[in-house]
């Protein structure tokens, strides 16, 4: 594999650069995008109306997965959770979240995550690498075709997985625009959701894009001395900044932000704290979705209580603030980011004689 292009690294012009040097006609590039994207082809082989010797010669030179399944999950609530190993034996998880007839991946964007939120499994262990452009498209195709199986069509894409998207800026930007595109998945951008902890250069640099993705700001405290407390990359990053960045990002693209705030038992869902978040909402155009956190093993955070989380919702609802509470979906199979990464490279370490088995 090391000496095979990805094929979901190249753009329609880089394809088209390679038919090129390749000697290829030029309906050819079109042909193979189609059944990459479309038509559901795993290998170069299924691609039944190319000649046996191109698909061969496609084989040679190009290849479309490079991640093995090693761990597919599945829920009572049809949440489908896969742990995927890349060829350098790093792991990375996507998620696909049904939802009537739409399904929604949930697609990371780095290998761990530098950010470290002291509730979530992505960070404990710290930033690995970064994902390549055709890794992150990847996901989205592997979670494509499991919304194909569970009769469904993949509708949305969420760069909610492990990392920070705007940390690994130009392959998620160069993925979005992949998915986005009429030769790749077709998915429109305003199905195209971007999150981030919050770096205020990079949403600027976003707004600028010409996009017209959503932006989720993963917000969890609101006052900078409880998010230093929750997210530790907050040090640097006061909310007035984050603010002004939303402001610019809505001027520029007509968006609203949404903020996605985890409420986590007795830290940050007490009415004080939502008087205080609904005066950061009411600052720039948002919506705030509401998540009641899920628990992870090792972790001293508790998921709160239905009632504690309603008094929360209606507070804000009583200020005007458009708020919704998101289902929890697949408690039973891990699915919130990082835990089936960890739980399996725990079960690994007990394999090898180097982890408790308790």
């Amino acid at each position: 594999m090391a000496d095979r292009l990805h094929i979901l690294d190249l753009d329609a012009a880089r394809l088209e650069a390679w038919r090129r040097e390749a000697g290829l006609p030029g309906y050819r590039a079109g042909q193979i995008l189609d059944w990459v994207f479309r038509r559901g082809a795993e290998t170069f082989g299924d691609m039944t109306d190319l000649p046996k010797d191109l698909r061969t010669r496609l084989d040679e030179t190009l290849v479309i997965f490079t991640s093995s399944v090693i761990r597919r999950a599945e829920s009572r609530d049809g949440t489908i959770k896969l742990l995927l190993q890349w060829p350098d034996a790093a792991t990375s998880e996507c998620v696909m979240i049904p939802d009537g007839p739409r399904r929604t991946a949930c697609i990371g964007s780095q290998v761990g995550c530098p950010v470290g939120c002291v509730f979530c499994a992505s960070g404990l262990e710290g930033l690995d690498r970064n994902l390549r452009v055709g890794e992150i498209v990847e996901q989205a195709l592997r979670i494509a075709r499991e919304s194909a199986a569970s009769g469904g069509r993949l509708s949305n894409i969420v760069f909610m997985g492990s990392g920070e998207p705007l940390g690994n800026y130009k392959p998620v930007l160069a993925a979005v625009r992949h998915i986005n595109a009429s030769w790749g998945l077709g998915i429109g951008q305003r199905r195209i959701t971007i999150s981030t902890v919050g770096l205020p250069s990079q949403i600027r640099r976003l707004a600028d894009e010409d996009l017209q993705v959503n932006l989720a700001l993963s917000l969890h405290a609101p006052n900078d001395a409880l998010r230093r407390q929750i997210i530790p990359w907050a040090e640097k990053v006061p909310l007035s900044e984050l603010v002004s960045a939303c402001q610019h990002y809505f001027k520029r693209t007509g968006r609203e932000i949404t903020l996605e705030y985890i409420l986590l038992g007795g830290l940050n869902d007490l009415p004080k704290h939502a008087e205080q978040l609904a005066r950061f909402a009411r600052q720039i155009r948002s919506n705030v979705n509401l998540i009641r956190y899920n628990p992870v093993a090792s972790l001293p955070y508790e998921r709160p209580t239905s009632e504690a989380a309603m008094r929360f919702q209606e507070i804000l609802r009583r200020h005007g603030v458009n708020v919704h509470m998101r289902k929890s979906r697949g408690l039973d199979i891990d699915a919130a980011c990082g835990q089936l990464r960890r739980r399996v490279q725990a079960e690994q370490l007990v394999e090898l004689g180097l982890g408790d088995r308790a």
